[in-house]
């Protein structure tokens, strides 16, 4: 499994007219899932973004995770997170899994996380969405679930 983890001060998700997911301050989870990739690959993203401290402390050093600075969480699906242009320009998603697999691997993160307590809020599986965040700071933090690149 493979995230894109922005902090933010504001994201939301909508799906054509409606909002599926909004969160103020937090975190946004871009995630791809692998062909292959199993719930402890799920497991181990979604306890070290629950741990990831890159909130500022009151000494302005990040030094805060998400629930200790008082955020939630906005997971996106995002399969082109394994679009390879190794070998041209246009993305091969053959190392994306299928989504049947995906799917179930993607609910399965979003309930870790909330089973971490977290407060977390989703896009939709498999539908063309519009993502609109503010990156605070900017904080961009790459995540892979195996060494890969």
């Amino acid at each position: 499994m493979r995230a894109v983890v922005q902090r933010v001060s504001r994201a939301r998700v909508t799906v054509g007219d409606e909002t599926t997911g909004e969160i103020g301050r937090g975190l946004v989870v871009l995630l791809g899932v692998r062909k292959g990739d199993a719930e402890a690959a799920a497991d181990y993203l979604a306890e070290k973004i629950a741990g990831l401290r890159v909130f500022e402390d009151a000494g302005g050093k990040m030094n805060l995770d998400v629930q200790q600075a008082g955020g939630a969480v906005l997971v996106v699906s995002q399969f082109t997170l394994y679009g390879d242009v190794r070998r041209g320009k246009r993305p091969s998603f053959d190392d994306a899994a299928r989504p049947e697999e995906a799917r179930q691997l993607y609910e399965y993160f979003v309930s870790t996380l909330c089973g971490l307590g977290l407060k977390v809020e989703t896009g939709r599986f498999q539908e063309m969405m519009q993502v609109e965040l503010v990156n605070d700071g900017p904080v961009t933090i790459l995540l892979d679930s195996e060494k890969t690149f």
